[in-house]
């Protein structure tokens, strides 16, 4: 039994990558395709597609630069022990702006500028640069 799957996708991402992998298998779920999703969106994924087999699953395309990957680091920050929640006034940016964090709001799953966009604060996912 897993306790937290978004850190397993996370984990599974930055080892596939260390490894320079082209690809990732992650076990699908809604809040995991609406991740990867936003990754593809902001360029950290070349692409992410559910595949319905026996089980369905989420197929992760990385992308590299040069060799080098995308990602550089990926960590989950709100863990089930220890939840992390910010206000509105409180999001950061990540790394001037070069990063990239993930909150749960009311009004979905939100990057950091959107959050601080549609003012509403949320619980802190995981940080991507």
């Amino acid at each position: 039994m897993m306790t937290d799957p978004i850190a397993d996708m996370l984990t599974r991402i930055r080892n596939a990558s260390l490894v320079h992998k082209g690809e990732v298998l992650v076990p699908y779920s809604k809040i995991k395709m609406s991740i990867a999703n936003i990754l593809v969106k902001h360029g950290y994924l070349a692409k992410a597609e559910e595949k319905k087999e026996k089980h369905p699953i989420i197929l992760l395309t990385l992308k590299y630069h040069g060799g080098e990957p995308a990602i550089t680091h990926i960590k989950r920050v709100s863990k089930p022990g220890h939840r992390q929640y910010i206000k509105r006034e409180e999001i950061e940016t990540v790394l001037s702006g070069l990063g990239l964090s993930i909150l749960s709001t009311p009004k979905g799953l939100l990057t950091n500028e959107e959050a601080r966009t549609a003012r509403v604060g949320g619980e802190l996912i995981c940080e991507i640069y």
